[in-house]
């Protein structure tokens, strides 16, 4: 049976909702990752699975932010940081009840790595993006051209169940996904590289 589906992450991250929100972690790398994405003024960005929406402390204050998630319970928390020009929704970042060429950015922290289908997600982030539309994707991966060791495929195992995959690969989620994302910048974030920020721009 898979455990990692929509409707578990739907519950698990609304019970941990309350913990997850008193816990800022990866701030820098955060900051740095919207610094490289450059929101502008009076432009429209979308943040993709934003749990208790931290980032918005790193945006500026001249840019529209819509907030999803696909918990409620992330959404709640989500809303105690609302301001002039962000709104919220929870959706399904595989699934987005948005118009086409609508954002000019999206935010990806932290989200590719626990939803179930991660080329679904920027499949669906390329599609709301206009041309020449940028996102910052922030996340756990293993290297390319690497395989997981057996000690690190069994890790996997419990990891993913109760938070995370560790063992996805970004090259393999953008060739599934087939969506006109280019990878303009990817550099090592944390832990010798097992963070990563890296910034796709819609081709």
């Amino acid at each position: 049976m898979r455990l990692n589906t929509v409707g578990w992450n739907r519950l698990r991250y609304s019970l941990v909702a309350p913990v997850y929100d008193r816990v800022h972690f990866l701030t820098r790398q955060r900051a740095r990752s919207i610094g490289m994405l450059g929101p502008r003024r009076g432009e429209r960005v979308l943040l993709v699975g934003a749990g208790p929406a931290h980032d918005l402390a790193l945006l500026p204050a001249d840019v529209e932010v819509l907030v999803t998630d696909v918990a409620p319970g992330m959404l709640a928390r989500a809303r105690r940081r609302a301001r002039p020009g962000v709104s919220f929704a929870v959706m399904d970042g595989a699934h987005l009840d948005l118009a086409d060429a609508t954002f000019d950015a999206a935010i990806l922290h932290l989200v590719l790595a626990v939803m179930p289908d991660p080329a679904a997600c920027l499949r669906e982030v390329a599609r709301v993006l206009v041309p020449g539309g940028r996102a910052a994707v922030l996340d756990k991966f293993l290297a390319d051209a690497a395989r997981p060791g057996l000690a690190r495929w069994a890790v996997n195992l419990v990891s993913e169940a109760l938070a995370t995959n560790i063992n996805r690969r970004l090259g393999d989620i953008l060739a599934e996904a087939a969506a006109p994302l280019l990878v303009v910048r990817d550099e090592p974030a944390a832990l010798g590289g097992f963070f990563r920020i890296v910034i796709l721009a819609r081709s």
